[in-house]
């Protein structure tokens, strides 16, 4: 029986934009995409998209950690036959533009490692500005070998102004052999939020504002998230503030190397 076991909506969020949906698929379900831009992206199993007169037919991965995907971009305004068996991320942002459906291979998703010693991760990037074209999402997944910390040092990416762009965040999480990780968010004395969360697999964390990092990936547990950021501004554009107070974290990875267990999947 088909389900969204996960859905966020910007109004369920309390917010503008950004949105997050997790199908359950065995057999076809029928998606519609109503005012948002939103991808077809396999967490685990594979599927057909069928949308505006095409089929996709993405072969999927058998798990987060396994591999990177391919996926099928939806616009806005569509309705879209999903046809396979597996779990399915579907990450939307509202648009006014409807642009072409289309296909994202896996081999043109390019992979990063950011990082180094216990603060390496990889990072997939799936929808950002310099890899798929979209009006107003921006998708990618940050993997973490169980023990290092990632979006560290703690950013924000709240305020329209130089070198910093304004955009709601949905992370998602899943956790490797059924064990957790940790989220944290704060916030400036003019925007307060305090949050540090056990997260476990099929977790959402919402980040409105503020600063947020580290992600923490428990020893002997990998830690994956998903991030789906959308925002107001004219300009779609991933710009980011570290906190200042931890900026300096990023000069001491110059003299580490990253962790000999990225990437992922085998080399790329």
């Amino acid at each position: 029986m088909n389900q969204f076991s996960l859905e966020i909506t910007p109004e369920s969020a309390g917010w503008g934009y950004s949105g997050l949906r997790v199908l359950e698929l065995d057999g076809a379900e029928t998606v519609s995409t109503g005012d948002a831009e939103t991808l077809v992206l396999p967490l685990s199993g594979s599927c057909s998209v069928s949308v505006d007169g095409e089929t996709f037919e993405l072969a999927g991965r058998t798990g987060v950690f396994d591999a990177v995907t391919d996926f099928a971009y939806l616009p806005r305004e569509a309705e879209a036959v999903v046809t396979g068996r597996g779990r399915f991320a579907l990450p939307s942002a509202k648009t006014s533009k409807r642009l072409p459906a289309r296909y994202g291979p896996a081999d043109g998703v390019p992979t990063e490692l950011r990082g180094a010693g216990n603060c390496s991760r990889q990072v997939n990037n799936y929808c950002l500005p310099h890899t798929f074209d979209a009006d107003q999402l921006l998708v990618c997944e940050v993997l973490t070998p169980g023990g290092n910390w990632s979006s560290y040092p703690p950013h924000k990416h709240d305020e329209a102004r130089e070198g910093e762009s304004e955009l709601e965040e949905i992370y998602y999480f899943e956790v490797a052999g059924g064990g957790m990780g940790y989220q944290r968010v704060y916030g400036t004395p003019e925007r307060p939020i305090d949050l540090l969360e056990e997260v476990r697999s099929g977790d959402v964390v919402l980040i409105p504002h503020g600063w947020h990092g580290p992600s923490m990936a428990a020893p002997g547990y990998d830690l994956y998230y998903l991030n789906v950021m959308a925002g107001p501004g004219p300009e779609r554009a991933w710009l980011i503030c570290d906190d200042p107070a931890h900026a300096w974290v990023r000069q001491t990875w110059e003299s580490q190397d990253v962790d000999p267990r990225l990437p992922f999947g085998g080399p790329r």
